[in-house]
């Protein structure tokens, strides 16, 4: 089934509310999917670089501030 949303006469609070309802019920049917292989992949190389001290990890509280004010 195709599905066309008319997308640019949509707010941000409607597209996002739209989001969260596609979310809502592909976390509910989340045992009939399986991730990509690449998934995996990624993530071994991210655990590898951080277990390296090649990266870091900022606090969540942190990340939205700098976020916020890379926007501004």
């Amino acid at each position: 089934m195709k599905v066309t949303l008319p997308l640019k006469e949509m707010s941000v609070a409607e597209k996002i509310g739209m989001m969260e309802e596609l979310w809502k019920d592909l976390s509910s049917q989340a045992a009939g999917y399986s991730s990509p292989d690449w998934h995996g992949h990624l993530l071994a190389e991210r655990k590898r670089l951080a277990e390296s001290g090649e990266i870091g990890f900022t606090d969540w509280e942190t990340a939205k501030r700098e976020i916020q004010d890379r926007i501004r």
